[in-house]
């Protein structure tokens, strides 16, 4: 196994999990001896996330130590997120009016899967709003925060104490070294846990496939072909055309995560790859500071294949109950999803959750979410895949942006990936 490279690790997990799966569809034995290891990989990632996102901000903020630079760059961010998640949602608008995915589909061909659980946690979030959203990056208690591994009040609370360490001069520095070392042990920690990558993606497809077997996607075949090129085309015409006007090709990019995608796309858990995107990012000319801050911030600001879907998921379910969708109803469900995707980001399902909020104040029956739920694990892979290339791109455009990108680093970096094909 050391022989072959991580991707074709996973790659290889991810087809014996399909395998699986389908011989063993409807078989509960499979989840009760599979699941345990997904599981497991899981929270393998889910412990190492918040040390490194933490050593890793505080140590970048450190380093810079200046306020008004850090509120610039975070200015700079958010509005570079609220664009490519609006450009997103227009072309998830556009691909479902064009291609129409829910005209001519027999709804009693269709079978309803059960969501209450997302029911139950749109309940409790539905009533945030973008303010509470940012009121609420500012933790009452952080060690709540990073024991829910709620990501942008550790942020805040990262962001700052990284400046209290840079403020105190050298009484800070034996602060920064323990950092620095955190930081470092951390990566080595990701790197030993990757190793158990294809078997946690094994065991999570093969569950899967168990539970709904692969005829759940013949009836819904047109929907998912569709969200699949479409994903490819906003990554390859959008990201690549956003890419290209800071200087860079979006397939090195692409070369750069593609141990990272495999894994993100066999998971469908960004989460999973957030650490290795930092290192990544800053051995590709990124500097610290920025990839830091940056990247974490985007998995609940720029989930750009999650917004792009919930716009076209909005008008596949209108669609499927015969409801026309005058451009209006268009435009405010454009609005709204503006809101919402970034109001309740960060919960577990946030793409059903979104559309669960969302629909209902557009007129579409969200009933029809239940239609989808089947397959929704096969689109959330790909969409998951968008997402972390949405924001590793970022780490370069703000880098770009900010006068900070190493240009030489990040060709060296290349040729390092050339030379090791």
């Amino acid at each position: 196994m050391k022989k072959i490279g991580l991707a074709w690790q996973i790659f290889i997990g991810l087809i014996l999990g399909i395998v699986v799966g389908a011989l063993f569809y409807g078989n509960p034995k499979v989840a009760a001896y599979l699941q345990p290891i997904g599981d497991i990989f899981l929270r393998l990632i889910k412990m190492i996330v918040i040390p490194i996102v933490v050593s890793s901000l505080i140590v970048g903020v450190a380093n810079v130590g200046d306020v008004k630079k850090l509120g610039k760059l975070g200015g700079k961010t958010i509005i570079y997120f609220e664009i490519i998640t609006t450009i997103a949602i227009v072309v998830g608008l556009l691909a479902a009016n064009v291609f129409q995915p829910g005209a001519g589909v027999n709804m009693k061909s269709l079978e309803k899967t059960d969501i209450q659980s997302y029911i139950d946690t749109t309940n409790e979030v539905q009533h945030h709003s973008m303010v509470e959203t940012f009121v609420n990056i500012v933790p009452k208690n952080v060690f709540e925060a990073l024991s829910t591994g709620n990501m942008l009040p550790i942020i805040f609370f990262s962001v700052m104490f990284g400046l209290g360490v840079a403020a105190i001069g050298e009484k800070g520095k034996p602060v920064l070294r323990f950092f620095q070392g955190t930081a470092e042990a951390m990566f080595y920690v990701t790197n030993q846990v990757m190793k158990f990558a294809p078997f946690g993606v094994f065991a999570l497809i093969g569950v899967t496939v168990s539970k709904f077997g692969v005829a759940s996607l013949l009836p819904l075949s047109k929907l998912v072909v569709l969200v699949y090129a479409v994903m490819a085309f906003f990554v390859l015409v959008v990201l690549g055309g956003v890419a290209r006007l800071v200087g860079i090709n979006i397939f090195h990019i692409i070369k750069i995560l593609k141990d990272e995608l495999v894994l993100a796309y066999s998971t469908s858990s960004s989460e999973t790859v957030l650490p290795k995107i930092i290192e990544k990012m800053e051995r590709f000319g990124c500097p610290k500071a920025i990839t830091s801050f940056v990247v974490p911030t985007g998995y609940s600001f720029n989930l750009d294949g999650s917004t792009l879907y919930q716009a076209l998921a909005a008008v596949f379910i209108a669609q499927l109950y015969g409801i026309d969708m005058p451009l209006s109803q268009q435009i405010s469900l454009v609005l709204v999803l503006m809101v919402t995707s970034k109001g309740i980001a960060g919960v577990p399902g946030v793409s059903f959750v979104v559309l669960l909020a969302t629909l209902g104040t557009v007129g579409i029956p969200v009933e029809g979410l239940a239609f989808i739920a089947g397959i929704d694990r096969i689109l959330d892979m790909a969409r998951t895949a968008v997402n972390v290339i949405g924001n590793a791109l970022a780490a370069v455009v703000m880098s770009k942006w900010e006068g900070q990108y190493n240009e030489e680093q990040g060709k060296q970096y290349m040729a390092e990936l050339r030379q090791s094909a």
